[in-house]
């Protein structure tokens, strides 16, 4: 005999199925099972009942599973964000710092060729990666792009990267340098900054020797507007200069002092004071992370400025290496540049800022951008070897 009885699904839905007797109920077993259902409507109706309580109980135990299932696994996302949370604050071990290097850095040069880095490091299994920086646009560029942790670039360019969402921190002085001017073709008639009015000018913008030039025009009242600003690398002004393609150039040493001695190329104008000192960066989650390590690098940094300081040879061969320039143009350059502080101080505040006042009203900074406050949150003085 065939009968239809009602079966539970893993779902817990009840659903027909024909399937031979006899057959009882999950719940409640008939005593003789040779009692057929449906000769017996009450037992039926029990049965029917009973796979309703069955129903219901399954029910509510997937239910509890699913509210077991939500409370676990809410917790469990809680806890991986805590994870994960906790895995960023927590610093990961340094395996590789990354330094740059420059020719307008003369202690970095000190610094790579005798390893003193790598000395100091190599107990901790800290490598060091060098990249070179051919000017400070490019410094800027790998710091925002976290290709280098350290980064050489003069202190008005520094600020305008932070101003345009750069996040770095000025950290350290290598140099008090002259390492800018505007420069004038040997056969020249241009003598002073008001007969760069309508002329073409070149320079690298963002750097050190376009600010020199914004400062210098300013000081005689007028601005970029009143010249032909030719946007071109520190090398390539140089190159139009000598050929004739620019009246003037922002020059950059030691290519400039290079132009001085080879080509004859004339210093039109000149001011120690407008240039903003040379300034180590590093990247602010860098500094965050690594608050020590920080303090170690700048550390040795400073060994190598007194060393560069103590040995001016081989501080003129280093350069001379680097930059593939003769003895000469390399003593040129470093005889305008001061490596004898290290100091981030109120002089290099106050310099900074004159910069960046400049550099709004040349459109260079939004206007929007507090000068002080920017020039405030990127120095950091806490990493310094000696205090200010």
């Amino acid at each position: 005999m065939r009968v239809e009885v009602r079966d539970i699904t893993k779902k817990g839905r009840l659903r027909s199925k024909s399937r031979s007797a006899p057959l009882w109920c999950p719940a409640t077993a008939p005593p003789n099972p040779s009692i057929s259902l449906r000769r017996n409507p009450l037992r039926r109706l029990k049965s029917l009942n009973a796979s309703k309580n069955v129903h219901h109980l399954y029910s509510t135990k997937e239910k509890s599973m699913s509210i077991t299932k939500r409370s676990f696994l809410a917790g469990a996302t809680t806890l991986t964000a805590f994870t994960v949370l906790t895995g960023r604050l927590r610093a990961e071990p340094v395996k590789t710092i990354r330094m740059d290097f420059a020719t307008y850095n003369p202690v970095s040069l000190i610094l790579k060729n005798n390893g003193f880095m790598e000395k100091e490091l190599a107990g901790d299994g800290i490598n060091v990666e060098w990249v070179q920086s051919a000017g400070s646009n490019v410094a800027l560029d790998l710091l925002k792009n976290d290709k280098t942790d350290f980064g050489s670039t003069a202190g008005a360019a520094a600020l305008i990267g932070r101003a345009n969402g750069n996040p770095l921190k000025s950290i350290y002085v290598f140099s008090r340098p002259e390492w800018t001017a505007l420069v004038v073709g040997a056969a020249s008639p241009l003598t002073g900054l008001a007969d760069l009015k309508g002329k073409k000018v070149a320079a690298t913008p963002g750097t050190d020797p376009h600010i020199f030039l914004l400062r210098a025009l300013e000081s005689v009242g007028l601005t970029d507007k009143y010249i032909v600003l030719k946007p071109l690398p520190h090398a390539e002004g140089r190159a139009a200069l000598e050929k004739g393609e620019v009246d003037a150039w922002a020059g950059l040493d030691p290519i400039m002092a290079q132009s001085e001695l080879v080509a004859k190329s004339r210093l039109l104008f000149r001011d120690p004071v407008l240039n903003t000192y040379g300034i180590l960066n590093v990247r602010e989650a860098f500094a965050a992370a690594q608050p020590e390590l920080v303090k170690r690098v700048l550390k040795i940094y400073d060994q190598a400025r007194l060393y560069a300081v103590e040995h001016p040879g081989e501080l003129r061969a280093a350069l001379v290496a680097a930059a593939k320039i003769d003895e000469a143009v390399a003593s040129r350059q470093l005889e305008r540049t001061d490596l004898r502080n290290s100091v981030i101080g109120t002089a290099q505040q106050r310099t900074i800022t004159a910069a960046g006042d400049v550099l709004k009203k040349s459109g260079i900074i939004p206007q929007t951008v507090d000068i002080e406050k920017v020039v405030t949150g990127m120095i950091d003085r806490s990493f310094a070897p000696t205090k200010a």
